[in-house]
């Protein structure tokens, strides 16, 4: 156990002979790290030995599983804008942040993970958890790179912090040798990272195309808006919102993009994709001009792209330039970050209305409450259903939780019914989807912030995965919210064996844990109802209870999420049932 006296050492004048792994902990001093999830092991021993004196300063959460710690980096880094920081050790341990360092780079997670590594004299020998960690992480990671030195230290991890942060973010992984670890330099201090020669985080935007995107929007007559993560990951919220509001466009969001406008904020139309809202999939193949902001155009959204607003003109707006014309062609690729170009773009842009094409957005919206949403959220069948819960959820926390979700049938019902007031207030794995993901991201959400309430939403599914994370909870005593939605099933795969071979069942029956149980031997207190007339207590009771608290509902078993677009089907072919 560390001891409570112990204060963080300041960082040491230059000329100063200190250890690697001093000089890795004073990194993360300068760069305002406060919380690193990890998992400590042979390679990586002299870091945490290191780590010993630095209690003051650089709070460590330790862990059940090294997926654990690195969903939890996301999750922190995801509430707080701030990159997370994760700590593993060689072999195993690093191998077990594949899948994690895979869902940061899809979803642009800026993330910093140090391994540790066998002594540079054993690599290439087969020593005893050995793992090329580079090769592995090579294609998972916005960059990563092996120090066997000690002093190269304080310039990779500022390197590491920059490519992390800046651009379009994403995962960094160092990987250190042991002996780097142990060895004494000549410490010349610590310069945070502002420029690297053959890096251009930020394309030149060029004014033409600000210009030609006005005039495109100026001449619309039914304009319609795409907006995705960029929006968030560029701190652009406020400048987005006046651009909207100036030129009064309906907006719809991929479910990366949730939040950065507000649900009930009345141009926002609802959510793009397989599960989003009626409207704005049919719309998307009714407008005229397309204006993609801070999106990639995911075949989630696009579905069939041969048949995907051809009619429109299409202005993408991105600060990566891979993106422009990668799935979508593009009539005005807007290069750049979406705070600088989009107030450029306000400038020019005519102030409007479209009250009438918004009206149209409206109508199909009516048509999925009467087919859809109205059963989905005031059911009248006995057993209860996934978006009541969220409904009564909605009602308690009015907007203002943080929500993390897992990967199936839940995750779509509570992006698509969630109530988000602000910024940062969804949490989810959206490119890769990693079931697992939700536990131990929200874990990390409420270290990142840490005054909101957190609320994971987790399949029966997802929660079997990545359940050991409890243990971390009752470790560190923080306050998360665990709402298991439990339809003995892993719901979407049974919903899509349903609808496209023929109700073939085959492996699908879960069978689950008596999970009150399990979290009771964690400390944590818990629920189980199978009654509607018991929710809104139940949910209550949770979100009132001080410290985390886990609520299992079982609810209906075979219910589908609709609307759906069918894999390689239009988006003009969403079906409502």
């Amino acid at each position: 156990m560390l001891t409570q006296e112990k204060q963080a050492p300041t960082l040491p004048e230059t000329d100063t002979v200190i250890s690697g792994s001093q000089a890795l902990l004073h990194a993360l001093q300068v760069e305002g790290v406060d919380t690193i999830f990890g998992y400590p092991g042979g390679a990586i021993m002299p870091i945490y030995d290191a780590l010993y004196d630095f209690e003051g300063d650089l709070k460590h959460v330790l862990v059940r599983h090294e997926q654990g710690g690195i969903h939890a980096g996301q999750g922190y880094a995801r509430a707080s804008g701030k990159v997370g920081v994760v700590f593993a050790t060689s072999g195993p341990g690093a191998t077990n942040l594949v899948t994690g360092l895979a869902d940061a780079q899809i979803d642009s997670t800026p993330l910093v993970c140090i391994t540790g590594q066998v002594f540079a004299h054993l690599l290439g020998t087969d020593a005893f958890q050995e793992a090329d960690v580079i090769g592995i992480t090579t294609p998972v990671t916005k960059w990563n790179y092996q120090i066997t030195d000690a002093t190269e230290i304080p310039e990779v991890l500022a390197k590491a912090f920059h490519i992390a942060r800046t651009g379009r973010p994403g995962p960094v992984l160092i990987d250190i040798t042991k002996n780097a670890q142990l060895q004494k330099f000549n410490f010349q201090g610590y310069t945070p990272c502002d420029h690297i020669r053959s890096y251009r985080p930020k394309p030149i935007v060029r004014q033409e195309y600000i210009k030609q995107a006005a005039d495109l929007i100026n001449s619309a007559q039914k304009p319609f808006v795409l907006w995705g993560q960029g929006v968030m990951l560029g701190s652009a919220e406020q400048e987005f919102k006046a651009f909207l509001e100036k030129s009064g466009i309906p907006a719809a969001w991929t479910i990366m993009g949730a939040g950065a406008l507000p649900t009930d904020h009345p141009q926002n139309v609802g959510m793009l994709g397989m599960h989003g809202n009626y409207g704005p999939n049919v719309m998307t193949n009714e407008c005229d001009v397309l204006i993609a902001i801070g999106m990639r155009f995911d075949d989630r959204v696009t579905g069939r792209l041969d048949k995907y607003a051809k009619q429109a003109k299409v202005i993408h707006l991105d600060i990566d330039p891979a993106e422009i014309d990668k799935n979508v062609k593009t009539t005005v690729p807007v290069w750049g970050d979406c705070k600088e170009t989009l107030p450029l773009l306000t400038q020019l842009v005519e102030q409007k209305q479209h009250s009438e094409w918004l009206a149209k957005f409206r109508e199909f919206e009516q048509k999925e409450i009467d087919a859809v949403i109205r059963e989905e959220l005031f059911p009248t069948s006995a057993e209860m259903t996934m978006g009541e819960v969220i409904q009564q959820l909605n009602e308690l926390t009015q907007g203002e939780a943080i929500i993390v979700t897992d990967v199936g049938q839940h995750q779509m019902v509570a992006c698509r019914y969630a109530k988000l007031n602000q910024t940062r207030s969804n949490i989810t794995s959206g490119g890769l989807g990693t079931m697992g993901f939700a536990l131990p991201a929200a874990i990390g959400a409420k270290f990142g912030a840490p005054h909101r309430t957190v609320v994971a939403v987790i399949g029966d599914g997802g929660v079997q995965m990545t359940i050991q994370e409890l243990g971390t909870i009752m470790q560190s005593g923080i306050d998360v919210k665990i709402l298991i939605l439990n339809n003995q099933f892993l719901g979407m795969v049974r919903q899509w064996q349903e609808l496209f071979h023929e109700r073939r069942y085959s492996f699908v029956d879960i069978t689950s844990p008596d999970y009150v149980m399990v979290a009771q031997g964690y400390g944590i207190s818990g629920r189980k109802i199978d009654q509607r007339e018991d929710l809104t207590n139940a949910l209550q009771q949770m979100l009132a209870h001080p410290g985390s608290f886990l609520l299992e509902v079982m609810v209906t078993k075979e219910n589908n999420v609709f609307p759906m677009v069918p894999q390689g089907c239009s988006v003009s072919e969403i079906r409502l049932k």
